[in-house]
């Protein structure tokens, strides 16, 4: 049997105050973004991305005392989007600059994505670096990015992640 763990279950008593949107405007853009819980007790991320001001990117980040991953390898996520690509960001400290990343697109029902924590590639400020994908001994950050070079309104609904 394979063991889990909910990095965050979202319900309609979910303490969702350690999440924190980070947008384009920390460069000068003009994207916004908002995390609420909805009646459902879904995580719901929702925004308008902004090419103005050379901006392009709004995220949603949750930080946590550090997370033991050597018994797990995979991340699974329970979400709901909008048709729109995203990327799943993990940082093994939540100190460091770059991040550990991968790619999703979203479709307007409920879908299950997994990721290997192994293929999650290394970057800083949308540049892969020069470094080993992921291979950490824990995760202290999960976050949510979405910076598709184009002006658009998003929404993404997350009701868990959880790593195995």
């Amino acid at each position: 049997m394979t063991q889990e763990h909910h990095i965050f279950k979202f319900n309609k008593t979910a303490d969702i105050t350690s999440w924190t949107t980070v947008n384009d405007v920390v460069m000068g853009g003009n994207s916004s973004s908002q995390f609420s819980l909805n009646e459902n007790g879904y995580g719901v991320y929702e925004g308008d991305v902004s090419l103005e001001n050379n901006g392009g990117f709004a995220s949603v980040r949750y930080r946590f005392d550090a997370l033991d991953t050597k018994d797990f390898s995979k991340i699974k996520l329970k979400i709901k989007g909008d048709g729109k690509r995203y990327q799943f960001r993990i940082k093994d400290k939540s100190t460091n600059k770059h991040a550990y990343i991968t790619y999703f697109n979203t479709s307007t029902t409920w879908d299950i994505v997994e990721f290997d924590l192994e293929d999650m590639c290394p970057t800083f400020k949308g540049r892969k670096l020069d470094l080993p994908n992921f291979d950490m001994q824990n995760i202290e950050e999960v976050a949510f990015l979405i910076a598709n070079k184009k002006a658009e309104h998003f929404k993404l609904e997350i009701a868990s992640i959880i790593i195995k």
